[in-house]
């Protein structure tokens, strides 16, 4: 890869490629975003790294550029890579300061995977909806806890939910109709829509090189999505940090309520700049749905959008 086809490299992270490959790809990019990224994370202060990343967020140059300046070109997909690479880093950083762990081969030992499987896992990595009453009584004896994020994050997992928890939302959405984006493996929806929820899965299967899409799963990105479905509720968990594609919820007229799944760490996911941007939504930290996201450690928040002009919703 090399900026001589900078139309090529526009395409290629539009496909999210592994962290890795990028860093190969553009060891100069990893070198600048490593010391860029250092001096805002060295304040302590969540705000400065949300500012880095939204300096990087520019748009995408286009895939066939016309009447452009090359070198001015050239700088974007620079910019373009440089934030790929950085709200990367600081998913893998919340990560690793969650977990204390920071390279290095991670594994279970033999009991401590048996307790995560049963926990967790209706078998291999297929989630199950988690016993709280269960989670809490046996995760306090897991004394490798913090091996199970690095462990299944790489599989597009970064969060497990409770039953409780789907519960709960199952009565805030109601008989409304629902659509979730960026839905992964559809892990949310399948367990939404086991409760009673009439619910849409949609992704743009971007991440394709780690998550196996089932049928349930329509590929489709956010915006499409959200134009064909017209839906009343939307729900997203974990969305990535500083995303193009949340911004079309709150063009949507259709939509009276956005739920997010994501972190008390506004750097680690979602768009931060939509969500203070726009206005036709009141929004909240729900502190309670979001004790019911396992496991503690990763800090978990629910973050609740209701339309101005919304009816109210059920608290």
């Amino acid at each position: 890869m090399n900026y001589d086809s900078p139309e090529s490299v526009a395409q290629w992270l539009a496909s999210s490629p592994p962290f890795d490959r990028i860093c190969a790809e553009f060891p100069e990019e990893w070198e600048r975003v490593q010391n860029e990224l250092a001096v805002a994370l060295s304040s302590g202060r969540a705000e400065d790294v949300q500012s880095y990343l939204k300096r990087l967020s520019g748009p995408m140059p286009p895939a066939r550029p016309q009447g452009r300046d090359r070198k001015a070109l050239q700088a974007a997909v620079s910019q373009a890579v440089r934030h790929a690479l950085a709200s990367a880093a600081v998913k893998r950083h919340c990560i690793s300061v969650a977990t204390g762990i920071e390279s290095g081969t991670v594994r279970f030992n033999l009991l401590n995977g048996l307790v995560a499987q049963w926990l967790l896992f209706s078998e291999g990595l297929v989630r199950k909806p988690v016993s709280l009453f269960w989670f809490r009584l046996i995760w306090l004896f897991v004394w490798q806890k913090r091996f199970l994020m690095p462990l299944v994050q790489p599989q597009g997992i970064y969060c497990f939910y409770s039953s409780q928890l789907i519960s709960e939302l199952a009565a805030l959405i109601g008989s409304r109709s629902c659509l979730e984006i960026a839905a992964g493996d559809g892990t949310l929806s399948r367990f939404l829509s086991a409760a009673g929820v009439s619910i849409t899965a949609t992704d743009d299967y971007s991440w394709s090189h780690a998550v196996t899409y089932p049928a349930i799963v329509r590929k489709q990105d956010a915006k499409e999505a959200l134009v064909v479905e017209s839906p009343q509720v939307v729900i997203c968990s974990w969305p990535p940090a500083g995303n193009r594609f949340e911004r079309h919820v709150f063009r949507t007229r259709s939509v009276e309520l956005y739920i997010v799944i994501g972190s008390t760490h506004r750097f680690a996911a979602g768009n931060w700049s939509a969500y203070e941007e726009q206005t036709a939504f009141r929004y909240e930290e729900n502190p309670a749905l979001g004790r019911l996201v396992v496991p503690p450690e990763l800090d978990s928040a629910v973050y609740l959008f209701r339309r101005k002009e919304a009816k109210q919703d059920k608290a």
